[in-house]
């Protein structure tokens, strides 16, 4: 989306992932302010991280994260999105971990999403 987008990620080294994210905002930062002339400008203001421990949780979340370009009402189908994962995971992951996935609801998750 413009102006947020969800992350999920395994790591083996949890302690390093904000330290990759920082990482990230500030070298895509300098590429977009590069692109559109305003070195300097401020993209990413904030971000939330939190470890994963359970596997049902992990399912949950990615179903939100690939179902979120309809709930901000940004597309019917999050596959038509060409920011969101949910055209490779559907062409990519197993077809029992797609349907294991799309069985989760996401209504009850706690996910910090208010933009």
């Amino acid at each position: 989306m413009i102006n947020h987008y969800h992350f999920v990620a395994h790591t083996e080294q949890p302690a390093k992932l904000s330290r990759f994210l920082s990482k990230l905002h500030g070298n895509t930062a300098r590429v977009l302010n590069r692109e559109d002339r305003t070195p300097g400008r401020r993209v990413w203001f904030e971000f939330w991280d939190s470890q994963i421990t359970y596997e049902a949780s992990w399912l949950a979340r990615l179903k939100y994260v690939h179902t979120n370009p309809v709930h901000h009402s940004v597309t019917q189908d999050a596959v038509n999105y060409p920011w969101c994962s949910a055209r490779w995971f559907g062409s990519h992951a197993s077809v029992s971990l797609q349907a294991t996935v799309d069985r989760f609801k996401t209504d009850a998750l706690s996910v910090r999403d208010d933009f």
